[in-house]
């Protein structure tokens, strides 16, 4: 068995394994019945064996003018086997497809950032069937590239151009078997030459009481031998009370780490503080190329760390490599392809033409066309980013922000420096989702208020107008659902950004505990366990349950803006702060609703509680002033704040400074 293409390059076994950029993989057993199609298309298999129709097979397949038929298989409702993590075995007469996250090959992220001309499908197979080979254009329309008959066991090798990949497209390939099963030994996508540069390296997490997650990753970098033998380094800054040593099952997964594995104590200094550690201890103490970030919260599919790391080793010039995040709750969902920053706004959103929390289970990679468009980005979430070696040594650690914007501000900083980011499809972890946070209005909110500003003025616009009148609308939205706290947290972090960048280091191992004091002085700072706990609503079940809609065009949204505002000025119930008018669930807890309300339970976004929101007359009229006044005071001092910081950028950054001012200290 040999694929009918030009001869395959050939590799020593040494070479080859160096070669490898994606593995065949399939899911664990463990995985919920959902999770299979993010590695297998078992409902949208196309059956074309040949570019020409036949009886067996009708339709047609124009690769000039990427005309195609696509015909899709049942099989009888018989599915393929899973009998490892590598290998699967596809019954007699049925098709299985790998055109799924974790197998296609998206070959336009490597057309634009690797200097790989070709790649190569190299499967080992056993039994009697076909393989097909498919890609795709940008515009989602497959197109046959090579097929091949299999008969007994041996390997076939398919080489693959990327020259028509230039604004999108994926590769894959389907197996269909015939009278006898087809079984996959094992398989992988290839380059045609070893990966220059050294595979070294250091996988960090810094963590805060995730003991159990952390162990369990652990486990996963150290069980496979592939991850295993490139890591140089695992490094945990422990910066939480339930201590990671502690962890049932520790010391198992750290005897497969060996000596690799390094954990620091140190107080809870967020996640820039812990992965400033990691930096800092990859570059003094490691010879690592790669610095690999991960959050402590995950389940890593490791052939990811792989993925990345032949990434960046074929990449044009050193550059982030970025892996996607996937729902923990909802392990088949996407939550987005890529982020880029608003330069007007200055604010985060999906990438263009994208979109959010997609579910492969639904729909396949195969029939979501957008997502056969590559997508760039400005920045990498640090649930999983991989930084060379020389980008650390060059632009410096991240900056001392505790949590919130640190790495977005590090990928902007990386880009600035002519290295750039690509999220890259199937390298990816599994993360909580941030449906069930509120991090927008709980404690987090001074973090996110005052590193938006802070970053801002390092790499944001010279005039801040447009970004000032946004964060006015968000201060009003939060007020109309009477967030007081988030207002409150807000106000701090602008008079905090006001007094320059100095303060910073400083405020590391203090800010949380100021902040979490602050929130806790309003109602909506407090969570109640249950709605049960409070006096029950007088509005009856029929209206509790009736939800308005939201107001759809502009005159329809002033009038509700308008109703909101009048009633601010009403003198507010006093039966409302002992008694709830209604219980609101988190998906309805709108604007157009609690402004016009004076006591709500809101449920919180996990639903293990609520808060009960008081209007307060006097309090958001003040607020709102403050409001008002800081906003304009920020806007006035704008040219001198983009100065001061972007002078301190040096010192904020260095290696040395995080050293003498945070890591000493805490030794």
């Amino acid at each position: 068995m040999t694929s009918t293409q030009e001869a395959p390059v050939e590799l020593s076994a040494r070479e080859l394994e160096s070669a490898l950029l994606q593995r065949i993989i399939l899911p664990r057993p463990a995985d919920p019945t959902t999770v299979r199609s993010l590695y297998l298309d078992e409902g949208t298999a196309t059956s074309l064996r040949s570019a020409a129709p036949t009886a067996e097979r009708p339709g047609t397949v124009n690769e000039e003018q990427d005309e195609f038929v696509l015909h899709l298989t049942t099989a009888g409702g018989r599915r393929a086997e899973v009998l490892s993590r590598t290998s699967v075995r596809v019954p007699e007469h049925t098709e299985t497809s790998f055109a799924a996250y974790f197998n296609a090959f998206p070959a336009s992220y490597w057309r634009r950032w690797s200097v790989l001309d070709a790649v190569h499908l190299r499967l080992r197979l056993r039994g009697a069937g076909r393989v097909d080979v498919y890609r795709s254009t940008a515009r989602g329309v497959p197109v046959h590239v090579h097929g091949e008959a299999v008969t007994g066991e041996g390997a076939i090798d398919v080489p693959v151009a990327l020259r028509p990949f230039e604004d999108g497209g994926w590769i894959w390939f389907d197996l269909s078997s015939g009278a006898e099963p087809l079984e996959l030994l094992d398989g992988g996508w290839y380059a045609d030459r070893p990966a220059p540069g050294r595979a070294a390296v250091t996988v960090g997490m810094p963590t805060f009481n995730r003991p159990s997650d952390c162990v369990n990753t652990l486990r996963a970098l150290g069980e496979d031998p592939l991850v295993r033998d490139v890591l140089t380094a695992v490094v945990i800054p422990d910066q939480g009370t339930s201590k990671v040593r502690e962890q049932d099952g520790f010391s198992d997964a750290a005897a497969l780490l060996g000596d690799r594995l390094r954990i620091i104590d140190q107080p809870n200094l967020g996640g820039s503080g812990g992965y400033s550690r990691i930096m800092y201890e990859a570059l003094e103490h490691t010879d690592a190329e790669y610095i690999l970030f991960m959050d402590d919260d995950v389940v890593l599919e490791p052939d990811s760390v792989l993925r990345a790391l032949a990434f960046a080793r074929f990449a044009r010039a050193p550059m982030l490599v970025g892996g996607q995040m996937l729902s923990l709750q909802a392990r088949s969902h996407l939550h987005a392809m890529g982020e880029v920053v608003d330069r007007h706004t200055f604010f985060w959103q999906l990438a263009p033409n994208t979109e959010d929390d997609h579910d492969f289970a639904v729909d396949s990679l195969r029939e979501t066309l957008w997502m056969h468009r590559r997508t760039d980005v400005d920045y990498n979430a640090w649930w999983m980013c991989l930084i060379p070696r020389v980008v650390a040594e060059r632009i410096g650690q991240p900056l001392p922000l505790f949590i919130k914007w640190d790495d977005c501000e590090y990928g902007l900083r990386a880009g600035s420096h002519g290295f750039p980011t690509a999220t890259v499809p199937g390298v990816a972890i599994w993360h909580m989702s941030f449906v069930e946070k509120d991090d927008s209005s709980d404690w987090q909110a001074y973090f996110h208020a005052r590193n938006r500003l802070v970053v801002a003025a390092l790499h944001g616009p010279d005039d801040p107008k447009a970004m000032l009148v946004d964060s006015l609308k968000r201060t009003l939205r939060h007020l109309f659902l009477l967030e007081y706290s988030a207002i409150a947290l807000h106000q701090m972090a602008m008079r905090d950004f006001l007094s320059g960048p100095k303060a910073l280091f400083g405020s590391l191992p203090t800010a949380l505990g100021e902040v979490r004091a602050l929130r806790a002085r309003y109602p909506d700072g407090k969570v109640v366990a249950s709605a049960r706990d409070l006096p029950e609503p007088a509005i009856g079940a029929l209206a509790a349950q009736l939800w308005p809609e939201p107001p759809q065009g502009r005159v329809a949204q002033v009038k509700a803006l308008a109703g909101a505002l009048r009633h601010q000025l009403r003198p507010t119930d006093p039966g409302a702060a002992e008694r709830p008018q209604r219980n609101v669930p988190a998906e309805h807890g709108t604007w157009f609703l609690l402004s016009r309300l004076d006591g709500v339970t809101v449920s919180t976004s996990d639903g293990t509680g609520v808060t009960f929101r008081h209007r307060d007359r006097a309090e958001f009229w003040r607020l709102l002033r403050t409001s008002l006044a800081m906003h304009r005071e920020v806007q006035r001092s704008w040219p001198s704040l983009r100065r001061r910081y972007r002078e301190n950028m040096g010192e904020l950054v260095s290696r040395e400074a995080w050293e003498a001012q945070v890591f000493s200290r805490f030794r």
